[in-house]
């Protein structure tokens, strides 16, 4: 999709607003949200509310550990995914760790980098937990400060990647340095490293819409048939996605398969240098819940 910067004479005063939303959020408390109500014709088949203090519930949720993809700058550990007062709180922070995994003479940069610098966490639901079509919806409150990179997203369960499928329900990082909210599907490509489909918006889009939207939780949807994926923020449509159009080279289509939930928040790569930004950063979850046709 076309990138598009918006030319307004209010957009300076918000982005500048941007870090200090993002900042003051961080004490506000979580408004209370109604039960959950099941779409028409759908049923709800699994949900996490997040209402047990203490770790994430094993029965659905695992975590990635060390380096993982992206030469992202965090070392991804359990202790850095907490459930608090009915939220999953994933907290980043500066802190140097020693890599498990240090190999010098490795080309692997998960393995010749000897340690990280700064931590943070990433769950997901693989071999526990896994959905073929339906309705997943996650109300979460992204921290936009520079540096981060929060994501809502689904893998497949059979190939590689990115052979095996991947949706982008929210990521949020720097597009040619300017704050963008992304809602993407990748597949594999025969003479790419991956096919996308993917949008871009511009993050100015929203905070024009409400300049507090930083320090509020949001409702990001993955509306998914056999015919298409439908990408949405707070019932805004952001992204369809043509499932006729999504082969592998060998005719597979990975969004004809069940694919899992995980949840994580990177530091830097396209999130942007964090080194001026204060921490520990939050992202929180109120709720993932999964719904399908009766």
């Amino acid at each position: 999709m076309t990138y598009r910067i918006q030319k307004n004479w209010v957009l300076p005063l918000l982005l500048a607003g941007l870090m200090a939303c993002s900042s003051s959020r961080q004490a506000a408390t979580v408004p209370a949200v109604a039960a959950p109500a099941t779409p028409e014709g759908y049923k709800l088949v699994w949900q996490d509310e997040f209402g047990q203090d203490g770790k994430p519930d094993s029965a659905g949720w695992s975590y990635e550990y060390g380096f993982k993809r992206n030469q992202e700058l965090q070392w991804y550990q359990p202790e850095n995914a907490t459930v608090r007062d009915g939220v999953l709180v994933i907290e980043g922070k500066r802190e140097r760790v020693k890599n498990e995994f240090y190999d010098p003479s490795s080309e692997d940069w998960r393995k010749n980098t000897p340690y990280g610098e700064y931590t943070s966490a990433s769950i997901n639901t693989n071999g526990k937990k896994a959905f073929q079509y339906g309705i997943i919806e996650v109300r979460a409150r992204i921290d936009t400060a520079m540096g981060l990179w929060p994501a809502i997203w689904t893998l497949g369960v059979e190939r590689p990647w990115p052979a095996n499928g991947e949706t982008d329900i929210m990521e949020y990082y720097r597009v040619q340095g300017q704050p963008t909210i992304l809602a993407n599907a990748a597949w594999a490509h025969e003479n790419k490293r991956a096919a996308w489909d993917e949008r871009k918006i511009d993050f100015a889009h929203f905070l024009r819409k409400d300049p507090d939207w930083p320090g509020k939780f949001h409702v990001w949807k993955m509306d998914w048939t056999q015919e298409s994926i439908r990408l949405y923020l707070d019932d805004e449509l952001l992204n369809e996605v043509d499932l006729n159009q999504t082969l592998n080279p060998d005719g597979f289509n990975p969004f004809h398969q069940p694919h899992y939930i995980l949840l994580n928040l990177a530091i830097g790569s396209n999130g942007g240098d964090p080194a001026a930004t204060d921490f520990p950063r939050k992202y929180e979850v109120d709720y993932v819940r999964v719904y399908q046709r009766e």
